[in-house]
């Protein structure tokens, strides 16, 4: 008979039946019975932190611009049939011209900018208005609204063969018509002060034409300089 084996056999160790390895000891105030440590408290991707920092600056930004834009406006002094805001602004010549002093007179108040190119379009429309309506009462005005010095504008102005006085504009009058959200913008004014329509953009002249015939039908007040709203504080 073969002798016994002086070596014991390894002792065998037990798996379960799904021969999984040996689970990690689970502590008893544990609740979700997890091995896994927590993840660190306060850690964040710094990449969103940067994309949120920017998304709030773009809207603070965003923010301050339309009401830097809008200004002190005035709600009810836009609408129709209300005074329009007076005010006084210098010329390309360098006369002081107050809305004031064209009393009797149909305004087309008119906002432009030499870098605006709608502006460019209308423009050659605005000379012959003011030759066509001239005669029964049309005073067209132009209000520059842009950074050029005051010689580009004259330039500009002469190069274009506008008939009509051309102003400085300056921030104050601008905010005084609600602030000009966009060029070209035109406020017809009728002979008693008072705003008959306005027109934000480029438009045809058909309806241009239209406008001034609202501002041509009015009739001058008992004192027309006294329909006009107080002046506007210049900056």
């Amino acid at each position: 008979m073969p002798e016994e084996s002086e070596f014991e056999k390894p002792e065998e160790h037990s798996e379960d039946q799904s021969g999984s390895l040996p689970q990690p000891e689970m502590h008893a105030d544990d609740p979700g019975g997890s091995a896994l440590p927590p993840p660190p408290a306060g850690k964040r991707n710094p990449f969103a932190l940067v994309v949120v920092a920017i998304i709030a600056a773009g809207m603070l930004y965003f923010g301050f611009s339309m009401s830097r834009r809008s200004g002190p406006t005035h709600p009810l002094g836009m609408a129709h049939g209300t005074p329009a805001p007076d005010f006084a602004l210098d010329s390309l010549d360098g006369q002081s011209l107050r809305l004031s002093d064209l009393r009797g007179k149909a305004v087309l108040l008119n906002f432009w900018a030499t870098w605006c190119s709608p502006c460019k379009v209308e423009m050659p429309w605005f000379i012959e208005l003011q030759n066509q309506y001239g005669p029964q009462g049309l005073q067209i005005v132009g209000v520059a609204m842009d950074d050029s010095s005051k010689e580009d504008i004259a330039k500009f102005a002469k190069e274009m063969g506008v008939n009509y006085p051309v102003l400085i504009g300056k921030e104050a009058v601008g905010d005084a018509y609600g602030g000009v959200p966009a060029l070209p913008e035109s406020f017809f004014i009728g002979r008693d002060g008072k705003i008959v329509d306005k027109i934000i953009g480029l438009k045809g002249r058909g309806e241009i034409e239209e406008s001034i015939r609202k501002a041509l039908d009015t009739r001058p007040g008992a004192n027309s300089s006294a329909a006009l709203a107080a002046p506007q504080p210049q900056n």
